[in-house]
């Protein structure tokens, strides 16, 4: 089986790390793990004197804690909606009750952050939700622009960096972002299962509500203080990022793995350009490329390469339109080889 949906092709050693014995959650040993895991990742985000929580959960899970815990303790929120996942904001916001105003941006455009600029300040939201990448389409926001016009109005930044975090350059001490959430998923390059939220220290002390028994930030919080989790955590998960974790690190940390994702995104673009895929992202992130086809809603290419090659894309939410993530270990052999398949099933 050939991946290029996330998390693509995992390494080999990380897998085989499911099929072992794996420790007793409640001992020290497990405890030491999960403590240096915090240390690494907020390392690799610059979150310098921060704090995470690792939610046995997916990323939507994170995001409704964020919603619950913080988000619920402003007046009201601004959300940029560029997309499914942009969208998925508001309606969180909605479902808890947040007084919230809907930022929409069309399909795989940039942010009009003049525009913006002059909403928020219309508007003088207490909170600020972005997704750094919408991933449904591709398109890369620029959190230094957005960080500027949040300093400006006195509002907290949080962000969703499910497909950035180490696929494109991200500082959350340089933009000043109070919360970012991520998954195991994407950059990380490991099984589904887990999402790490990272708490900037502005917010040490910060009095959170209480409106979610298992996403509880002060819970989750004062167990990690000690390498635990207050409920079963998904065990092997944790051990395979603690590996992953500590692989990163040794390959050369973000800066090494945000150059290979870079690279495979390049050579991807080319043969995009090559069989005539526009790639509409305004500004395109490194963790995906989105490309539309003459394929339609029958989906044809998608069925084809896994019936006949057992190789999965992703759909996107358009006819024709489908999106290769570049996470996972892939050549550029493998690159060509899987645009040549993505043209045979192309209608013609």
């Amino acid at each position: 089986m050939r991946s290029y949906v996330f998390p693509g092709d995992i390494d080999p050693k990380i897998m085989e790390i499911g099929s072992r014995p794996f420790l007793y959650m409640r001992t020290d040993e497990f405890s030491a793990i999960n403590k240096e895991s915090e240390q690494i990742l907020l390392d690799l985000i610059h979150c310098k004197g921060g704090r995470t929580i690792i939610y046995t959960g997916s990323g939507t899970g994170a995001m409704s804690g964020v919603v619950e815990n913080y988000v619920s303790t402003k007046k009201k929120a601004l959300v940029i909606d560029g997309g499914s996942f942009g969208h998925r904001w508001f309606q969180l916001c909605q479902y808890y009750g947040v007084p919230v105003y809907d930022y929409v941006v069309p399909f795989a455009k940039d942010i009009d952050y003049e525009d913006l600029e002059k909403v928020m300040e219309r508007e003088r939201p207490y909170v600020f939700l972005c997704q750094h990448h919408e991933t449904s389409t591709g398109v890369l926001f620029n959190l230094e622009k957005i960080s500027a016009i949040c300093k400006k109005v006195g509002a907290s930044l949080v962000v969703d960096v499910i497909s950035t975090f180490l696929a494109d350059p991200l500082d959350m001490d340089k933009y000043g972002i109070d919360i970012c959430i991520t998954s195991t998923q994407k950059g990380l390059n490991i099984p589904p299962g887990l999402s790490v939220l990272f708490f900037s220290r502005n917010l040490e002390g910060y009095q959170f509500n209480h409106r979610g028994y298992y996403w509880d930030f002060d819970d989750n919080l004062s167990n990690l203080k000690r390498g635990q989790t207050p409920f079963s955590p998904a065990t092997i998960l944790f051990l395979q990022l603690n590996a992953r974790l500590r692989q990163l690190r040794e390959q050369g940390g973000e800066d090494a793995n945000i150059s290979r994702i870079r690279h495979s995104a390049e050579v991807f673009r080319s043969l995009c350009a090559k069989y005539g895929w526009e790639v509409p992202a305004e500004v395109k992130s490194n963790a995906i490329t989105g490309f539309q086809t003459k394929d339609t809603a029958e989906r044809k290419i998608f069925r084809g390469l896994i019936d006949k090659y057992d190789t999965y894309i992703m759909p996107g939410g358009k006819p024709g339109f489908y999106r290769v993530s570049h996470m996972g270990l892939q050549t550029d052999k493998e690159l060509e080889e899987l645009a040549e398949r993505i043209h045979e099933f192309e209608p013609r």
